[in-house]
């Protein structure tokens, strides 16, 4: 079996897939790493909808990727920027997603967490952003699942400085009924997420985040940083207040971090582990057992794939996320909310399909490579 891939200079090459699956098996959750997989959403591809209508959703492909999930012991970090949240993804159909993944985790005993942001809103006052906040945060808690305390781009809009910061923060924590993740998003992830904590100056962004932490210490689980600066999130880590985790959100440098050092490590919250879920979980099972080694072993190669599904424009990884689903035949189309399938190129998909085929992420590798070889045709590929 070949099959023709095209490169980034346009040309041709031959690949030969592999014919066998990297072997990995469901397994119970984690000792040693709290491990969240940021899911996607699988669109309902035959819905007559514009990339500007609300989202249409087929929630039963949605609920069996985050069955399939749960199956090997990973966490599902619902609603967030994996799911399309905010792009795409609008607050009424992230508000339905939640309540219906928060069923589903009770019905099969899977970890949910929900992700809490002020999406149904575009702008406001302080006040505004704080109800906004305060409607998502009261669904997710009715819901029974772990709050996620997404950045605002409503607050980064209106704040005037850190002290708005930590005055909506400080509301939102006193009034939470159990300990919640607080998130903070890079403008590589979203651009109007830039000067996030009141400041550009990521040092001084930093210290307004620590205080926020330092003042409710018993409402904060822990912090998920996606900055994609694993040094950073290292000195961040070390500062934090005894029993505050640290959920790593680099989708460059997630090894590394996950095995941590002499000084502590980090656990997880990646979007990356939507793809690499099973053997994601290979991995830290490994870790449980104290072989560090071995679960660098089997996930470092994995950070190629990574870093080629979170180049820049870093935003539209979600579509590589959804193209390999398909591939691994998660969801029966390539086809997603909004038609984010068109905001990457056919030579980036090609390395794509090369890089997790060569990890041996595909169940079916010959069901991956004939869906690839249909995408190939759709863009003028023919042999």
């Amino acid at each position: 079996m070949t099959i023709q891939l095209p490169g980034s200079d346009g040309a041709l090459r031959t690949y030969e897939p592999r014919t066998e699956p990297l072997a990995v098996t469901p397994g119970t959750p984690f000792t040693s790493r709290t491990v969240f997989s940021a899911a996607h959403v699988v669109a309902d591809p035959f819905a007559d909808v514009s990339p500007d209508s609300p989202a249409a959703v087929d929630w039963d492909a949605t609920l069996a990727f985050r069955r399939h999930l749960w199956s090997h012991g990973l966490g599902v970090a619902e609603a967030m920027d994996t799911a399309q949240r905010g792009m795409g993804l609008d607050w009424a159909g992230a508000a339905e997603l939640i309540r219906r993944s928060a069923a589903e985790a009770k019905a099969v005993g899977g970890r949910i967490a929900c992700g809490v942001g002020t999406d149904q809103i575009t702008g406001g006052t302080l006040a505004e952003i704080r109800a906004a906040y305060e409607e998502q945060l009261a669904l997710v808690e009715e819901s029974g699942a772990q709050a996620i305390l997404m950045a605002s781009r409503a607050l980064a809009a209106t704040a005037a400085g850190p002290e708005d910061y930590l005055e909506v923060y400080g509301h939102l924590l006193r009034q939470a009924a159990e300990p919640v993740v607080l998130h903070w998003l890079g403008p590589m992830f979203d651009p109007a997420l830039a000067g996030y904590w009141g400041s550009a100056d990521l040092d001084a962004a930093t210290e307004v985040f620590l205080e926020v932490i330092a003042a409710h210490p018993d409402k904060v689980d822990g912090i998920k940083v996606s900055l994609l600066d694993a040094q950073r999130e290292v000195d961040l880590r070390r500062r934090l207040p005894q029993g505050v985790r640290c959920y790593t959100g680099d989708d460059f440098n997630y090894p590394e971090l996950i095995a941590g050092d002499e000084q502590g490590f980090s656990h997880a919250l990646l979007g990356v582990f939507d793809p690499l879920g099973p053997l994601a979980a290979q991995a830290v099972r490994i870790l449980d057992t104290g072989d560090t080694a071995g679960f660098r072993a089997l996930l470092d190669p994995t950070v190629e794939l990574s870093r080629h599904l979170f180049q820049t424009p870093t935003r539209f990884y979600k579509t590589g996320v959804v193209f390999l689903a398909w591939l691994a035949g998660h969801q029966t189309h390539f086809t997603m909310v909004g038609g984010l399938q068109s905001a990457r190129s056919l030579p980036h998909f090609a390395r794509a399909y090369e890089l997790a085929d060569g990890l041996g992420l595909f169940p079916d590798p010959k069901l991956a490579e004939d869906r690839m070889k249909t995408l190939l045709a759709l863009y003028g590929v023919t042999r």
